[in-house]
């Protein structure tokens, strides 16, 4: 089976996506960049409970399956909008979850009420709806993620990314929180945000943050 470890993974993330609370349903999808343009991606409208990684489709950089009985997700494209537009995004993990989804909703930006926002960057944009699975969806979410690792998509959802798959859901899982604080502040008057020199300090250090590969494994 081409790229297991990528079709494991994709079935791990998803059933996490579930379980902590990030999507409802067959709600959401997750890829995983391969080497060759390619990508693993979940398939759509599976039970993430009785995925496998059989199930998981590697598709090209044109969206043409490569391997797999199974349709991909139906917002392949804006998975690979994002790859496209961002090299070195190395996954992409797309969340329906409550707070972020009444944001978009709202469609208000993610202002920096909390340092986490800084897996995503200094603020969180929401582009206008567009219809899920259409190239307009795609276009726009990938020009928005130029600009950092999340973006909420208008009356839709949460779109986050990383260098890895690990990055990429800690982004989703972290924005969702700080969703969930500004919606909070927000009834009780607004918060206090953090400023623009207060963010380049958190930015410099999420940029140390994390565990890297250690010198004798490179």
């Amino acid at each position: 089976m081409l790229y297991q470890k990528e079709r494991e993974l994709i079935v791990k993330f998803c059933n996490l996506m579930v379980s902590r609370s990030l999507t409802k349903g067959t709600g959401g999808n997750i890829s995983i960049r391969c080497d060759g343009g390619r990508i693993a991606i979940s398939p759509s409208g599976v039970d993430y409970a009785a995925m496998s990684a059989a199930d998981v489709v590697i598709v090209d950089f044109d969206g043409a399956t490569v391997d797999g009985n199974l349709l991909p997700s139906s917002e392949t494209q804006m998975h690979l909008g994002c790859y496209r537009k961002r090299p070195d995004i190395g996954a992409v993990v797309h969340t329906h979850s409550t707070f972020a989804t009444v944001l978009a909703c709202m469609r208000l930006e993610l202002k920096p009420i909390h340092y986490l926002i800084g897996y995503a960057g200094k603020t969180v944009p929401c582009i206008d709806y567009y219809p899920f699975g259409s190239m307009e969806l795609a276009e726009a979410a990938g020009d928005a993620m130029k600009k950092g690792n999340a973006v909420l998509l208008g009356n839709h959802g949460l779109l986050a990314a990383g260098r890895d798959i690990d990055y990429a859901f800690s982004t989703a899982e972290e924005t969702e929180f700080v969703c969930e604080l500004y919606y909070r502040t927000l009834l009780l008057g607004g918060g206090t945000l953090l400023d623009e020199e207060q963010m380049e300090d958190v930015a410099r250090r999420f940029e140390r943050y994390g565990q890297k590969q250690r010198k004798e494994d490179l």
